[in-house]
């Protein structure tokens, strides 16, 4: 039986202003939620990483890592976490940025507290009644399996292999953007991190590996093709 710790409400506030983060959090604990800070965007992705949270409130400015690059490399790595952006950058394509990156919520600053607890708890209920549908598997047609929580696929030939959470994270990737081209620089941020770039050579190595387990053809690629001087595309 959980402990009444272990029932609270758990909310990430992730905010670089000391005095904001701090009237919010306030408010929060008013609430009767425990909070977990974080002041930079690296501290933010560690912290959601460690702990078991709720909900998560980032701000999209923040040093060393942005808010939607937070998002992004949890919704990669195949966190179901309800995450609200705080921002003073609030035009339409600010929002549709922060939707896209897998965001459940925008609020633009300045913002009444009432209404960023309104919208908390809304994601909160949201979460507990329907729970965010994350990509946990993937079949192709020809044969071929991924089984993202178990970090193992089947490959064509039928042999099962056991795969790393990165490898997972450029699959999971890739195939939640089918069709689209996704570019080196947004594999290189959300699946190795913001500071911690490799060699690009190391994504080809990757793709060239996926080839061999999913096509039928690994030199005339059908489903993991290159778009020269830009990224990659899965179809």
């Amino acid at each position: 039986m959980e402990s009444p710790e272990q029932q609270q409400i758990r909310i990430l506030l992730a905010e670089d202003d000391a005095a904001m983060r701090k009237a919010v959090k306030l408010n929060f604990v008013r609430e009767g939620w425990h909070v977990v800070e974080a002041e930079n965007g690296e501290e933010a992705l560690a912290l959601a990483r460690q702990h078991r949270l709720d909900a998560a409130v980032l701000d999209v400015m923040m040093p060393k890592l942005d808010g939607i690059a937070v998002c992004k490399s949890l919704r990669t790595e195949g966190s179901q976490l309800p995450i609200l952006f705080l921002t003073a950058k609030n035009d339409g394509e600010d929002r549709v940025e922060g939707l896209k990156a897998g965001g459940d919520d925008y609020l633009g600053k300045p913002f009444h507290i009432e209404e960023l607890l309104l919208r908390v708890q809304r994601l909160l209920r949201s979460r507990a009644q329907e729970g965010a549908e994350i990509l946990k598997e993937y079949a192709f047609d020809h044969g071929g399996h991924i089984d993202f929580d178990a970090f193992e696929i089947v490959t064509q030939a039928g042999e099962k292999q056991r795969i790393s959470k990165r490898e997972c994270q450029l699959l999971r990737l890739l195939i939640s953007k089918a069709g689209q081209v996704v570019s080196r620089e947004e594999i290189l941020e959300v699946v190795w991190g913001y500071h911690a770039f490799p060699n690009t050579r190391t994504i080809d190595n990757h793709i060239v590996t996926f080839r061999k387990y999913f096509e039928k053809d690994p030199k005339n690629p059908v489903h993991f093709t290159s778009v020269r001087g830009v990224g990659y595309r899965f179809s």
